[in-house]
């Protein structure tokens, strides 16, 4: 009998993606990814565009602003909370050494690693949060964090909105395995860090 976990996960999500209140909770889980929640926005986003591809670009439009937000929440964290909400964060993390790397990745590249955190799938917060740390100026940081947000959130609406129903099919089929493999690839990534 196989264990079926990250299939009846995906459903949920679509089940989710289709409420009325789908734009609130993507609000949401934006703005909390951005300064303290796990979850990428993507987990949401990309089944919204499935179930609703004419709205693409608003969706997009609203994980930027919210996630933008909650940039400037975790870049006041760091400022002005990181003896107490940081460091806690960090310990729930476990990210003490990823930060240590982005404040030396500040000091080489400047806020342009807030536009390079943004778009990619690296942890923001971090990024957020050693902004604020290192005093970064805000403006940059805004500017910033809204090119880097917008070039990832409306990239993925539109591979989205391109693949359309042969995206939602295969990731229906291959959900189960895909949710496998990234959890294998995450406790392997664990693994060799502390080996390091």
């Amino acid at each position: 009998m196989r264990i079926r976990i990250f299939e009846p996960i995906y459903r949920q999500v679509m089940v989710w993606s289709r409420h009325r209140l789908a734009p609130v909770y993507l609000g949401l889980i934006s703005f909390a990814e951005s300064s303290f929640f796990p979850v990428p926005v993507d987990v949401m986003l990309a089944p919204m565009v499935l179930a609703k591809r004419s709205a693409a670009w608003r969706f997009a439009f609203i994980a930027t602003i919210t996630s933008v937000l909650g940039g400037i929440a975790g870049y006041f964290i760091g400022m002005y909370l990181f003896d107490s909400m940081g460091q806690w964060m960090l310990d729930a993390y476990h990210a003490h050494e990823r930060f240590e790397q982005v404040q030396a990745l500040f000091s080489e590249y400047g806020v342009w690693i807030v536009f390079i955190a943004g778009f990619t799938p690296i942890p923001y917060k971090v990024f957020t949060i050693a902004s604020g740390v290192i005093g970064v100026a805000l403006i940059p940081f805004v500017i910033a964090s809204l090119f880097g947000r917008a070039g990832r959130f409306f990239l993925v609406s539109a591979i989205i909105c391109w693949g359309g129903p042969a995206i939602e099919d295969s990731l229906e089929k291959w959900v189960e395995r895909i949710g496998w493999a990234t959890l294998l690839l995450i406790v392997c990534g664990l693994g060799i860090s502390k080996m390091a």
